[in-house]
Parts: structure tokens; sequence; C-alpha cells
């Protein structure tokens, strides 16, 4: 598959998460434990999106 298009779909579900986290800390507080599963999962699909950047501008 094209590498942008997984990188676009890769911002898609970053976004999407921040989003959900998002409204989540202001519903239930930045320390409840869907919140902070949240943040872990949006700092994995950083992560990935970082790496992926990377790759492509070696």
């Amino acid at each position: 598959m094209n590498p942008m298009n997984e990188t676009e779909k890769l911002l898609q579900e970053i976004e999407n998460v921040r989003k959900q986290m998002s409204e989540v800390a202001l519903s239930k507080g930045i320390t409840s434990l869907e919140s902070i599963a949240l943040s872990q999962e949006l700092d994995r699909l950083l992560n990935i999106y970082n790496n992926e950047i990377s790759k492509i501008h070696k």
C-alpha cells in the first residue's frame, strides 16, 4: 500500500483518539483510567507516526 495513504490513515486515527481523549478528560477527569488509557494509545500512535515519517525522510 502507498506509504502516504497509510500515513494519512494514521493521522486520522491520531486525531480521533485525541478528540476522544479530550472528551473523556473533560467528563471524567484527566486522571480517570479511561483518560490514561487513551493517552497511552495516543502516545503509541504518535510514536508509530514519528517512526513512519523518519523512514520517509531518510
